[in-house]
């Protein structure tokens, strides 16, 4: 895998990154997710959709939080054929209960747990 040093630091320790870098306007890379019902989902799942795709450490974050909150507020303006997916280290269960506290119902959270 291809490791990336140098670009960003974490309370001022480096921090390396692994995998290609993604740029505008390259193709999202395959990925194998878990939905809040525990279903496997990948990116073929959201064929013929235009997508917004946030990754996020966790839900439970102040920062995290406000901008998956400001998606979902977003997401009344978007077409449906716009989806959201913000995909978080989160176990579904706890995306499930952040969710319906925050009342996110528009961003389609998913968990990359595993």
């Amino acid at each position: 895998m291809n490791e990336r040093t140098g670009i960003i630091t974490f309370q001022g320790n480096p921090l390396t990154l692994l995998g290609n870098e993604i740029k505008v306007g390259d193709k999202a890379p395959e990925f194998n997710v878990t939905d809040n019902e525990l279903a496997p989902k990948t990116l073929a799942d959201f064929a013929g959709n235009v997508l917004i795709i946030s990754a996020v450490p966790s839900l439970d974050t102040p920062v995290c939080d406000m901008e998956t909150r400001r998606f979902n507020t977003e997401a009344a303006n978007l077409g449906d054929d716009i989806k959201i997916l913000t995909l978080s280290m989160d176990l579904p269960f706890a995306q499930a209960r952040w969710c319906g506290a925050a009342g996110v119902e528009a961003v389609k959270t998913l968990s990359d747990y595993m």
